[in-house]
C-alpha cells in the first residue's frame, strides 16, 4: 500500500477520534515510514531531521502571541468590542443585532485578508482580536464554526490569488518550482490562472453562511457594556500604533516574523505602554496561548520529512498516471486529490509545492495541458488541504482564538467545517478551470 496515503489516513483518523494532533502526526509518520520499508531508526532519523525546519515558525508564533496579548492589555480591543456591544440590546432589537453580526463578520474577514497581504502578520491578529469578540458572539448566538470558516477564507484565498505579502511568497514558490521542473512561467500569469479556483473559495464562504446560519448557544458570561468602557490613554493608543508599525516595518525589511515581533515588543517596553512589572507574565501568557500551534508546526515538519523520505509521492502519481493514461479529466482530478492528501498531512501549502511540482509538471505537459492550466493545477493542488488539515496554521490559528473558553473543538468545529466548505468547491472549481477554461 502507498505509504503517503496510509500515513495521512492514520493521522486523520486518529485526529477525528480526538487523539492529540501532535501524537497523531507522530504515529502517522511512523506508520508511513515503516510501510515504505524504512526501519524504525531510519524513520525516526528522518522525522527528527525535519523538526528543525519548524523551530523558526514555532518561535515566531510564540513571540507574536506574546506581542498580541501585550497589545490586548492596552484596552484597545475592549474599545472595539464595547462599540459593537452598544449595537446589541438584550431585549432583542433584531435590526441592531443584524448590524452587529455584519460588523463582526466584516471585521474578522477584512483582518484575515489584510493579515496575508496588506499587513502580513498572518495568524498573529487572531489571539489579539478574537477572544474579546467571543463575548459578542455568545450574545448573538453566532455559530463559531462560521467564524472559523470566515477566518480560514481570509487566511487562504489571498495568498492563492493576490501577488502581495504571503501571496508573493507562495506564487514565487510556484513559479520557481515549475521552472525547475521544466516549465518557465512569468509571475504575472499566476493570478490569471488562479481566478476560477479563487472563485471556488468564494463559493465555499457562501456555503458556510448557509450551513452555519442557525443560532448556536454557548455558556454565556454576562457582560455589561459598562465593563468594557475602559479608559484608554491617548498615549497608549499612539504607542500601540507605533509598535504595530514598527513590527510590520521590521518584519518586511528583515523577512522575519521573529524580528518583527521583537521590534513591536521593544517599542511597548520602551514607551511604557507595557508595564515592566507585568511584562513577563503577559508575554509568557501569550507564548503559552500559541505554544500548541508551535508544537504542531514543528511536528508537521517532521511528518513532511518522513513523507519525502519514503519516495511514495512520486510512485503514487506515476501509478495514477498509468491507470488513467489518456483520460485528461480524470487524471487532473486525481492529481488535485493527491495535492489534497499531501497538504492535509503536512499542513503547509507552501511546503507542498516543491513535493508535487517536480512530478505534476512533466505529467501535465505529457497530457497536453496549457501553461496556464498547469499553473492552476499546481497552485490549486498546493492550496487544497490547507483548510481542514489538523496541522495547518489556517485551522490552528482560528482554534487558538475561538477555544480560549474551551467551547470550540479543533477537529469538529474548525477542521471538518473548513474541509467541507473549501476543499470540495476548490476541487470542483480548480478542475473546471484546468480542464475547460484554461
Amino acid at each position: 500500500m502507498n505509504a503517503v496515503l496510509l500515513a495521512v489516513g492514520v493521522m486523520l483518523v486518529l485526529s477525528l477520534l480526538r487523539i492529540n494532533v501532535v501524537f497523531s502526526l507522530i504515529i502517522g509518520a511512523l506508520v508511513g515510514g515503516l510501510t515504505a520499508g524504512l526501519t524504525v531508526t531510519e524513520t525516526i532519523d528522518a522525522f527528527t531531521s525535519g523538526l528543525g525546519a519548524g523551530a523558526t515558525i514555532a518561535l515566531s508564533y510564540g513571540l507574536l502571541g506574546g506581542f498580541a496579548v501585550a497589545i490586548s492589555k492596552t484596552g484597545i480591543p475592549e474599545l472595539l468590542v464595547g462599540a459593537i456591544l452598544k449595537l446589541v440590546k438584550r431585549e432583542g432589537d433584531s435590526q441592531k443585532t443584524g448590524l452587529a453580526k455584519v460588523l463582526v463578520f466584516l471585521l474578522l474577514l477584512m483582518m484575515a485578508i489584510f493579515s496575508q497581504n496588506l499587513i502580513p502578520i498572518h495568524i498573529a491578529f487572531i489571539p489579539l482580536l478574537v477572544p474579546p469578540i467571543l463575548k459578542v458572539l455568545n450574545m448573538l448566538q453566532v455559530d463559531r464554526r462560521l467564524i472559523a470558516c470566515i477566518l480560514a477564507f481570509g487566511l487562504i484565498t489571498p495568498y492563492m490569488f493576490l501577488p502581495y505579502g504571503f501571496g508573493a511568497i507562495y506564487q514565487e514558490i510556484v513559479a520557481t518550482q515549475m521552472g525547475l521542473s521544466g516549465l518557465e512561467i512569468a509571475l504575472d500569469e499566476i493570478p490569471k490562472a488562479m481566478v476560477v479556483p479563487a472563485l471556488g473559495m468564494v463559493f465555499g464562504l457562501v456555503m458556510a453562511f448557509i450551513l452555519y446560519r442557525k443560532p448556536r448557544s454557548y455558556k454565556q458570561t454576562e457582560v455589561e457594556v459598562e465593563e468594557l468602557q475602559v479608559n484608554v490613554k491617548k498615549s497608549s493608543v499612539i504607542f500601540t500604533i507605533i509598535a504595530l508599525i514598527a513590527a510590520l516595518y521590521v518584519q518586511i525589511e528583515t523577512d522575519s516574523m521573529i524580528a518583527g515581533a521583537l521590534a513591536g515588543i521593544t517599542v511597548l517596553y520602551v514607551t511604557g505602554a507595557l508595564k515592566w512589572r507585568e511584562a513577563d507574565q503577559l508575554l509568557t501568557e501569550g507564548m503559552r496561548m500559541m505554544a500548541f500551534v508551535g508544537f504542531v508546526m514543528i511536528t508537521a515538519n517532521g511528518f513532511a520529512a518522513v513523507i519525502n523520505a519514503t519516495g511514495h509521492v512520486e510512485s503514487l502519481v506515476k501509478a495514477s498516471a498509468e491507470l488513467l493514461a489518456g483520460n485528461v479529466s480524470l487524471a487532473v482530478l486525481v492529481m488535485l486529490i493527491i495535492g489534497l492528501v499531501v497538504t492535509m498531512g503536512i499542513g503547509s501549502s507552501f511546503a507542498t509545492i516543491p513535493i508535487i511540482a517536480a512530478i505534476f509538471v512533466p505529467l501535465a505537459l505529457e497530457l497536453g495541458l496549457s501553461p496556464l492550466a498547469i499553473i492552476a493545477l499546481i497552485g490549486t493542488a498546493g492550496a487544497l488541504g490547507d483548510a481542514g488539515s489538523p496541522a495547518s496554521d489556517s485551522t490552528l490559528g482560528p482554534t487558538a482564538g475561538l477555544n480560549v473558553d474551551g467551547q470550540h473543538n479543533h477537529i469538529w468545529d474548525t477542521c471538518v467545517p473548513t474541509f467541507i466548505c473549501y476543499n470540495i468547491p476548490l476541487i470542483a472549481f480548480g478542475w473546471i478551470a484546468i480542464v475547460f477554461v484554461l
